[in-house]
Formats: structure tokens, sequence, C-alpha cells
């Protein structure tokens, strides 16, 4: 404990303030953008939505600074107490404080003053458990045991999550996350082409298992005869589509898009703010958007390289994993290429939940940036004396 506050008192020394720094300008951005997409009439007063996400903001900050002074060794000597943490918290979904959020998934805890999504939450906490049992791997990373270990843990965060929220892209994060860092771990590429014949074959029955409308957002991406006037189940990217288009390349301006500040859009201040940007910013305020995401997710890598400790650099490589995933998928949704499965536009679209988890993802790069190889040797050969 004493190490843990020398070492959150020489945050601003050691931290990666770098990265930081770009968080905060990204996520001050967005909230630039939401009090936009929010001051249609049909939000009323927009003000709730920007102080939650200031609030979220600088929790965030505290977050990233609490998690990166943490040793990530310790962390993973305690894999086995965040693996029961990560299924105590989805089995609070069938408690009472269980909710939808008016999502149509069961993926809320409601505690009354804020909800939580518990899958946010354990991103985090999987991202250092799979990174923990690659470590405990490392030398025979491929052998058929460390495949089936990795995939155990990824089975019971996927299955728990699907069976308990029903939540389908958050359940893909994790898929995200484990190929990402399986891929940089240096797992056989013969694995991955097994996982992709093994998936299409087993595609026609899991199909089957998937509900009505869960299928109709994936055919309409490839079968136009599908509510080709946009009244049904194409009317809201229809929406959303043409207001990203409807911008041009330099936009409406803030606070002027026609259809952002009539609130015509769908969910224009969460899963579609990329849209009602792309109506008020133009083509050039989307990329500035997109090249800053990169960035962060560039600096993660960057962290990743630097470290000489095989965990802390799939730490990093798991949390680049993660935001490009989202990025992908929400730039993807908006411009009709990706299945619309509600991912936010990570640090961008209204969500204290989402921000406060993002930095303190980030805040293990920081941490590893902070100290790139393995402390142990100090806590158990000579103990530290500060």
């Amino acid at each position: 404990m004493r190490r843990y506050f020398e070492e959150l008192k020489d945050f601003i020394k050691k931290g990666d303030m770098i990265l930081l720094i770009l968080c905060v300008c990204v996520a001050g951005f967005g909230v630039i953008c939401i009090a936009s997409a929010t001051s249609a009439d049909k939000f009323g007063s927009n003000f709730k939505y920007i102080a939650v996400q200031v609030v979220s903001i600088c929790l965030g900050v505290l977050m990233y600074a609490l998690v990166s002074s943490i040793d990530l060794d310790y962390l993973s000597e305690h894999r086995r107490m965040m693996v029961a943490f990560n299924v105590f918290l989805l089995l609070m979904l069938i408690s009472p404080l269980g909710t939808d959020n008016n999502t149509g998934n069961r993926s809320w805890i409601n505690l009354k003053v804020i909800s939580v999504q518990p899958a946010e939450i354990c991103k985090i906490t999987y991202i250092i458990i799979n990174a923990s049992v690659m470590a405990s791997h490392q030398n025979r990373i491929s052998h058929p045991v460390s495949i089936f270990h990795m995939l155990l843990h990824l089975g019971l965060l996927v299955g728990l999550n699907l069976a308990l929220s029903s939540d389908m892209g958050v359940s893909l994060i994790f898929v995200f996350i484990f190929i990402g860092m399986a891929f940089a771990g240096g797992v056989s590429l013969w694995w991955f082409a097994l996982a992709i014949g093994g998936i299409a074959t087993m595609f026609p029955i899991l199909w089957q298992f998937l509900g009505e409308y869960q299928r109709n957002r994936i055919r309409i991406l490839f079968d136009p005869t599908i509510d080709p006037q946009g009244i049904n189940e194409r009317y809201h990217s229809k929406i959303n589509l043409q207001s990203l288009t409807g911008g041009g390349l330099t936009g409406q301006g803030l606070f002027e898009g026609n259809r952002t500040q009539s609130g015509a859009l769908f969910a224009q201040h969460t899963d579609y703010i990329f849209s009602s940007m792309g109506e008020e910013l133009g083509f050039v305020g989307c990329v500035l958007i997109m090249l800053a995401e990169l960035l962060i997710i560039a600096r993660c890598i960057y962290v990743g390289v630097r470290c000489q400790d095989y965990m802390r650099r799939l730490v990093c490589y798991g949390a680049a994993s993660a935001l490009m995933f989202q990025l992908m998928i929400n730039v993807g949704m908006c411009i009709g290429v990706m299945p619309v499965i509600g991912l936010t536009l990570p640090l961008i679209s209204y969500g204290g939940s989402s921000v406060v988890t993002i930095f303190a993802m980030l805040g293990l790069v920081s941490g590893a940036y902070a100290r790139p190889s393995s402390l142990s040797h100090e806590r158990y050969v000579q103990p530290y004396r500060g």
C-alpha cells in the first residue's frame, strides 16, 4: 500500500501525460458535440447532458491517475479475484437493480443516482486477466492447452454477458480484444485460420439463435430488397446517413445542422453522434475526429512497443484493440457498412460510465508507461523502503 501511494504521488512525473492530454482534448471536444446534439427541443435543457459529461471526464481523469499508479504485477497476481468480480458484477444484471435503461437489452445496473454498465467495467479487468493468462503461457503460447485456457476466460465472460444481458455489441468487444491480444502475443496464424473455418461452419447454426431484429440488421447490409423505401428497418440508418453526408466538406456549422437541431436523428447524442457531427462539421470535421481517436490508439500501441515486459505490452494492445473496434463499428454503423449494435464513439458520445471506464482502461496503459518492466522482485526479494 505504501508503494502505491508513492507511485500516486509521482503520477505526474511518471504517468503518460501525452495520452492523458489526448484523451482530455478528445473528451472536451465531445462535450461541445454533445451540447450541440442535445440543443434540440426534444431534449429540453441540455445542461444536464453537459454537466454529466463534464463530471464524468473529471472522474475519468481521477480514475486514470488511480489505475495508472497500480502495479500490473499486483493485479495479475489477483487474477482469480478479478474473474470472480466479473461474474458477480454480471450476475447483478438479474438482480432487482438490473435494467434495460431504454436500450432493449438488460445491460445496466440502476443505482438510483447513476446507472452502470457492468460489461464496460469487465472490459478493463478482462484485458488484465487475458494478459496474465497469456503471460503464464508465454513460452508455449500456441499450445492447445494455452489456447484452451485463454478461450475459457473469453467464453465465460461472453457467455455470461449474452445470457444475462443479450448485449451483442459489448460481447463482440471482448472477442475483438481477445483477437488483438492473441495476434500481438504471437499466437500461431493457424489458430486464426481454424477459428475462421469454424465460424464459417457454425454460422448457419448460430444464425438460428439470433433474434429476428438482429438478423434484419445484418440482412439489410447485403439485401437491397429489404425495406427499399427506408420506412421500416432502414429508416433510422437512412436518416442518419443523409445527415452524415448532408454537411458536405465543411458542414453547416455547430448548432446549425438541419436534422440535428430539429431532433430528427436517432440517438444523435450517443450511438449516432458521428452522423450529427458529419452534418454540422462536414467531412473535414469527421476526419479530424477520427484522426484524434486514432492518435489515442497509436499512443497505446507506442507504449506497448516500448514495454520490455510481455504482459504489459499485451495490456496496451488490448486497450488499443477495444478502442479500435468501437471506432470501426460506430463509424461503420453511421455510414451503413456495419450492423447497428449500439456501440458509442469513444470519449465523444454521451455516457458517463463509458467515459469513466475508457479513462480507467487507458490508465492501465499509463501504468505500463510508468513501469515498463516488472517490479515484482522489489516486493519479494528486497522489501521496498521508500
